[in-house]
């Protein structure tokens, strides 16, 4: 579980993430979303510890993360855009990650190579890959050590629907062995068959958290769009 407590990133006078208070459930996907600038990546980043907040908590399995660096061990991260070394093949990549973080689990690597039909490509270098297949590697990468927590950042976004639909079933079976999730996305249909939580944000501040019913239920509308257009004018 992730609790996040009294949040807040100031970049000078501009405040990009304004006292939030959320609890991200393990066994659950949570959906952050709110339009552009409403603080989602630095939230995110403030998670991974790349962005260091100007006060607040963040805690990992009860765990304060403040100089306590050994808990990205446990977060696989997929990046909306990720940057690969161009010179080495896709096998020499992933040999490569886990020489870096001393630890394998080749069952698990080889099952996500066949589901996502990297097969064909292991042998290419990476800056031959077309962009949809660079985002397989990327999304092998967050998945390949078997995390507790996992990020995910537009995950689809370059992916052919087949693959897409191969990614999200993954996501899925990953909750079902009691993951913490957290799933970015602009895909409203994608959030509403994925998420199971709702973190909606603007312009740095907390609008609503909680179940995808329950933000229904606060605005009177049926679908998800609905509800989310109804918070944006609210």
């Amino acid at each position: 579980m992730i609790k996040i407590q009294d949040l807040q990133k100031r970049f000078g006078k501009f405040v990009a993430l304004e006292n939030i208070n959320i609890e991200i459930e393990k066994g659950k996907i949570t959906s952050i979303i709110g339009p552009n600038g409403s603080g989602k990546t630095t939230l995110i980043k403030s998670i991974l510890g790349l962005v260091i907040p100007t006060k607040g908590k963040i805690y990992i399995d009860g765990v304060d993360i403040k100089k306590n660096y050994n808990y990205r061990e446990k977060i696989g991260y997929m990046p909306q855009i990720a940057n690969f070394p161009e010179n080495v093949t896709v096998r020499e990549f992933f040999s490569m990650m886990q020489d870096i973080r001393n630890k394998k689990n080749e069952k698990k690597l080889s099952e996500l190579i066949e589901i996502l039909d990297l097969t064909p490509h292991l042998n290419k270098k990476i800056k031959n890959l077309s962009g949809g297949t660079k985002q397989k590697v990327n999304a092998i990468l967050s998945l390949m050590f078997n995390p507790d927590i996992l990020i995910f950042d537009e995950p689809t976004v370059g992916l052919d629907p087949v693959t897409a639909i191969k990614l999200k079933k993954i996501i899925s079976k990953e909750k079902e062995e009691g993951k913490t999730i957290i799933f970015v996305s602009h895909i409203v249909n994608e959030i509403e068959s994925l998420a199971d939580n709702i973190v909606f944000m603007v312009e740095g501040k907390l609008t609503f958290a909680g179940t995808i019913i329950d933000l229904k239920e606060k605005t009177q509308r049926e679908s998800l769009e609905d509800a989310i257009i109804c918070l944006l004018n609210s």
